[in-house]
This record gives structure tokens, sequence and C-alpha cells, in this order.
């Protein structure tokens, strides 16, 4: 939760800054809202595993057996889970400022694109909470999760501009919610909100949420 975002940060701004942006520094501006978007979805795995290894253990079921609200079992953990990715965001943005990070959009942009992440990484952890529940252990959970994000934010906007990218793959990083995302955190970060992106990343938000969270909730109620 703070070590990889830490690590991630201060490798990418030292390694490529000067390659990239021509600075550490002045890549570094651009760098960090989206490497946060990368870091916290990265995080959001860690939701499957451990729900599959309360599973495994029998925690989960003991919880069921509560005479309590039957999603609350899911719901309070993904809640939780939005502060983890919560601290996260609060150490990368800590760091970047140390850094030199400077966001145009003050306080008001910072925490407007903070929340608009943690609405998105709240909505893609229903899609690993799923995958809990079909596949057999953490590790398969791990192996699947990893397997979707890595293209996902690799092949998106977070390191470099697309424009530099082959026309194929520039296709992909368009329609990239990864790409949506950081694009809106870089918007509302630095005071020139870019609406589009802002509308996408919530519909995708809003996309994950239809179809995983019924799904999840149905798997629940049937699983034995």
């Amino acid at each position: 939760m703070t070590a990889f975002p830490i690590m991630f940060t201060l490798l990418y701004t030292y390694l490529f800054g000067g390659a990239l942006a021509g600075s550490p520094s002045e890549y570094l501006q651009q760098l960090l809202p989206a490497i946060l978007v990368m870091n916290v979805t990265w995080i959001t795995m860690y939701t499957g595993m451990a729900l599959k290894t309360d599973i495994s253990k029998g925690v989960f079921d003991r919880f069921r057996s509560l005479p309590i609200w039957r999603p609350a079992v899911l719901v309070g953990m993904l809640l939780a889970d939005a502060l983890r990715y919560t601290v996260a965001s609060a150490v990368m943005i800590v760091l970047g400022v140390a850094l030199g990070f400077r966001p145009d959009g003050g306080p008001f942009g910072v925490l407007a694109a903070v929340a608009l992440l943690l609405v998105f990484a709240f909505s893609l952890s229903w899609a690993w909470t799923a995958l809990a529940f079909r596949l057999p252990t953490p590790e398969s959970v791990m192996q699947i999760s990893m397997t979707v994000l890595f293209p996902l934010t690799f092949a998106s906007n977070v390191f470099v501009d697309p424009a530099t990218m082959p026309g194929w793959v520039q296709a992909f990083v368009d329609v990239n919610p990864i790409s949506h995302v950081a694009t809106a955190a870089r918007s509302l970060m630095h005071g020139a909100v870019d609406g589009g992106a802002v509308g996408w990343s919530l519909l995708w938000s809003a996309l994950l949420l239809a179809i995983f969270a019924p799904l999840t909730i149905r798997r629940y109620n049937t699983v034995n």
C-alpha cells in the first residue's frame, strides 16, 4: 500500500524524467497524477485476494452466519479497502510535493482527483470480488488480476504521450479506462478540467459497478 507507490514514483521520476521531459521535476508534474491512478488501481487486486483468503480459511462463512444484512460483509470490506486507497493516495501526494510536484488546481483540484480515483477504484474492486467467488485460490485471483491490469496500466497514457505510439496502440490507449482516469486526474490537479475525461471515468465506474456488483451479490447469496 505504501512501499510500492513510493518505489514506482521515485524510479520513474528519476530514471525517465530527463529523457522524456527534459528534467525529473518537469516530468513529475504530468507523471504524479497518472502514476497515482496506476498504483491505486493495482492495489485493488488485493481486495479479491483477501476475500478469497477469508473464504478459503472459513472466516467468510462465519461472517455470513451472523444476523446482519447479508451484503454488509462485502460492502464493508470494499469500503475498508477504499480507506487503504485513500492512505496510498495521501502518501504519494505528500511524496510528490516533497519532490517538487505543484498542482495548479490547488487542494480542491487534488481532492477532486483523488475522489474520482476512489470512485473508480471502488467500482473496479467489485470485479476482483466476483473473481474471488469463481477462482480456486488467492494466487489464481492475483494472476488473473495482474493479467488484466498489466496491459491496462502500461498500455495507457500514464508514462508517455500516446502520440508517440503506433496507430494501433493509440487506438487501444484512447479507449483504455486507465487513460481516461489518468487524463481526468491530471486535468483536475492542474486546474484545467477535462469534462470529457471526467465523464468517461464516471461512466466506466458505473459500468463496472453495474456489471460486477450484481454478479458478486448473486454468487455470494448462492455459494455454499
